[in-house]
């Protein structure tokens, strides 16, 4: 009696004593949102690079001789800094926005009143009331009512859990149906959901082959920037007998040209043209590199719910048991689901059969007089209702639980294996009685099986169809029953569909290990069991993607070398997710595979013209640290002509055109094979004009001048071999090409320190260029063959 008393008494939760203590001591509940990064770093980050930094140190140096005009090599490093900065704030700005829509107040009792406070206001051992619709914000034990919790985004089930007095929420789930008054048992970082997003803001690398070139190429050239500028500005100052200002220019110019500014602003320009064209198709890019890697990915992870199916589900048909009337069978169906409180899936696709019933003229009645109501329990499998009437008691859910124990279960179990195909099927049966622990009694009588089945999404097969084409493996990883993910799967034709595996009973690593190399469709799913099955395939050499939308699906997401989240997923899968399906459509990915595609093949191609420059920039840097006649050909405003006529402009073009090919091979390699060719031709162009020019006396301006047309000549053959076959852009642009480099070169030659050509300059330049020419094609067809015979090796393997 007095335990009954003490629990009539009203729940005063903490006292303002206590909150304040709880604060004092830094128990409440921050880390309770994911962050994104601030502005001010995104800005940090993209400005403090070694890229950037080498360029200022080049540019401060520049702007000390006064030479101005030299300096605009720095438009391109602001431009990139740019794009960067304004991709990464837009999509920090539109996850923010998305937090804001999802995010939500706590309830609480203190001194005995209810209080709205938000969620990183909560303290440890505060009173929370939860009620139907609401997600847990913390850890908490109910000490209250009864509910049921959908821990989909946890744990990956979609079955309600039931919770009662001295049963533990777990904050990130949400309360189906019920209410209840819980005390909260962990705040911040010992939450369950926290602990798992801690875990997934581990430093997590970008893994992008163009990146990891872009780096390569920056280390290798910053390692040489310090002896060969030393070495070029002491002999030209010394040896050479020029100015310390002409000294800083020359070598500013060989250094500047060491370092591909254009390739790092073309992909980076051409990744932002590409996430704009994405954000047509409703895809948030948060990594502008992870559409590269998506292109390149041959395994894709997928979750059932929300790229195969909606998440929805329909009734599909409703057969009768022999013997029992239809009529009796849909009155049945309306006796129980009349009063259910369930709200999971099952349960509105029910409520959506009924009310279609309703609209027809003979449509049986709603029944009066419920004493008791049984809600549906993963464990028991089943919902139940009780009536005071001769209506009858009526169970629904899973043949197995319905009916154990029934000489008839044998029987219905056949005949559910052999109907069901890819639905989920209900038994609805009549029954005697419920206990207290609402468990059936006594006799059960099978009246009807209902035929639910996942609302499939249209696009799913046409979208699954695409990756199969595409060479890409499909894995379906879900926390449902292996049987119903297996027999969707099928439906809409994944490849291999019937390799399927329970993960339940998966307990060595070497096990997990195998069923990743041979399974392709994976049942009962723990969050952990999902990275470690991407780990398992990145081991064996693949490229993964993997996509979800809940908290369990965190750790898999980071672990990919590509993660894709859904719009309406958690704030935690949003944040860690490098592309986000803002209308969680996963017919989306098509053309975010086909626009990496186009990107990445385009920007090998290009590539090569930027690295041209690159090589012969370290190749002539050693040859005029002992060529004591002529000091460095160019300066940075000579370079800068160079570059945006026969670098700039053709590759802007080209990295822009359709391409859907397969990426083959790798960037580096690829982009150097074309490059070669044409940086030997400026190289053995410049040794021509030192000879030449030493031999008749020509001054360091001339020499420079003729060294400018001849690179001019080679830049401009490696534009035609790349541009082939032509079209009337890539006409067009060859024109365009060739008329700003006759204006810049001999109408606006004074700008970019420039001098007349005297006669036999002329012919010997104009000699000089067929003979470039033709050693040109020469290497650049042998490069090819060296080419496609690499390629074919890796199309062999």
């Amino acid at each position: 009696m007095e335990e009954t008393q003490q629990h009539m008494q009203p729940i005063q939760g903490l006292s303002t004593a206590e909150v304040n203590e709880r604060i004092a001591a830094g128990k409440v509940n921050e880390n309770a949102d994911v962050h994104t990064r601030s502005i001010p770093r995104i800005v940090r980050d993209n400005i403090c690079t070694l890229f950037n930094l080498v360029n200022i140190i080049l540019a401060i140096a520049i702007f000390w001789t006064g030479s101005y005009r030299n300096l605009l090599f720095m438009a391109i490093i602001i431009c990139n800094i740019v794009i960067g900065i304004y991709q990464e704030v837009r999509s920090k700005l539109t996850i923010d926005r998305l937090s804001v829509i999802t995010s939500s107040k706590a309830h609480v009792i203190r001194d005995g009143k209810q209080l709205s406070i938000g969620l990183d206001q909560i303290v440890l051992d505060d009173v929370i009331m939860l009620e139907r619709g609401d997600q847990v914000p913390s850890d908490c034990e109910v000490i209250e009512g009864s509910c049921s919790a959908n821990e989909s985004l946890l744990t990956g089930e979609a079955d309600l859990v039931p919770k009662k007095v001295g049963d533990e929420l777990y904050s990130g789930s949400f309360i189906s149906s019920g209410s209840c008054i819980a005390r909260v048992t962990a705040v911040g970082v010992d939450n369950y959901a926290t602990k798992i997003n801690n875990e997934a803001k581990v430093y997590r690398k970008v893994r992008s082959d163009i990146m990891e070139s872009l780096r390569k190429i920056i280390k290798f050239v910053t390692v040489l920037i310090v002896p060969l500028g030393a070495a070029l500005v002491i002999k030209e100052c010394w040896l050479g007998g020029g100015t310390i200002d002409s000294a800083i220019l020359h070598t500013s110019a060989a250094l500047v040209g060491m370092i591909p500014q254009g390739l790092i602003l073309l992909t980076s320009a051409v990744l932002a043209v590409s996430v704009i064209r994405l954000a047509q198709h409703k895809v948030l890019v948060q990594e502008l590199y992870c559409v590269e890697t998506l292109a390149r990915v041959d395994v894709v992870c997928l979750d059932k719910t929300g790229t195969i199916t909606t998440g929805e589900m329909d009734v599909d048909e409703v057969i009768p048991f022999d013997g029992v009337p239809y009529d009796e069978a849909l009155h049945a169906l309306v006796a129980l689901d009349a009063l259910s409180k369930d709200d999971n899936e099952t349960a509105k696709a029910i409520k959506a059969y009924i009310t279609g019933l309703e609209e027809r003229p003979d449509a049986p009645k709603a029944v009066q007089g419920e004493t008791r109501y049984v809600p549906f329990s993963s464990e028991r499998k089943y919902s139940g209702v009780c009536y005071g009437s001769d209506a009858g008691n009526y169970a629904m859910g899973a043949a197995e639980f319905v009916l154990k124990g029934s000489d008839e279960l044998p029987e219905v179990l056949e005949k559910i294996e052999r109907l069901a195909g890819v639905r989920r099927v209900l038994v609805l049966a009549k029954v005697a009685d419920f206990d207290k622990e609402d468990e059936i009694v006594g006799p059960v009588e099978p009246l009807v099986l209902i035929f639910i089945r996942d609302r499939v999404r249209p696009t799913a097969a046409q979208t699954l169809d695409y990756f199969k084409q595409q060479g890409v493996r499909i894995n379906i990883i879900s926390g449902d029953a292996v049987e119903t993910v297996s027999n969707i799967a099928a439906s809409v034709g994944v490849p291999d569909a019937d390799k399927c595996i329970d993960m339940s009973t998966v307990t060595t690593e070497e096990e997990l290990r195998e069923a990743a190399r041979t399974c392709r469709v994976f049942g009962r799913v723990s969050p952990a069991q999902k990275k470690q099955l991407v780990v398992a395939l990145q081991d064996q050499g693949h490229t993964v993607a993997m996509t979800g939308d809940g908290v369990n699906d965190v750790l898999a997401l980071h672990a990919a070398d590509c993660s894709v989240a859904m719009g309406t997923g958690s704030d935690a899968a949003r944040s860690i997710a490098q592309l986000i399906l803002l209308d969680d459509d996963f017919a989306s990915m098509p053309p975010v595979v086909a626009e990496g595609r186009r990107s990445i093949n385009n920007l090998q191609r290009s590539g090569s013209l930027f690295l041209v420059k690159t090589i012969f920039s370290v190749v002539m840097s050693l040859m005029f640290i002992f060529i004591v006649a002529y000091n460095y050909p160019f300066v940075t405003i000579q370079l800068t002509l160079i570059d945006a006529f026969t670098v700039g402009l053709p590759s802007f073009v080209l990295a822009l055109e359709p391409n859907r090919d397969l990426i083959r091979g790798e960037f580096l390699r690829n982009v150097i094979t074309r490059a070669i060719p044409g940086a030997i031709c400026v190289i053995t162009s410049v040794v021509i004009a030192v000879i030449f020019c030493f031999v008749t006396g020509h001054s360091q301006d001339q020499f420079s001048t003729m060294c400018v047309v001849l690179t001019c000549v080679s830049g401009v053959n490696l534009v035609i071999r790349l541009s082939i076959p032509f079209n009337y852009i890539r006409t067009a642009l060859l024109v365009v090409i060739l008329a700003g480099l006759v204006l810049g070169i001999f109408v606006f030659g004074p700008v970019f320190m420039l001098v007349p050509l005297t006669g036999e300059m002329a012919i010997a330049t104009l000699v000089a260029a067929l003979f470039i020419t033709v050693l040109f094609n020469v290497l650049f067809n042998v490069a090819l063959d060296r080419e496609r015979a690499y390629l074919d090796s890796l199309a062999g393997e």
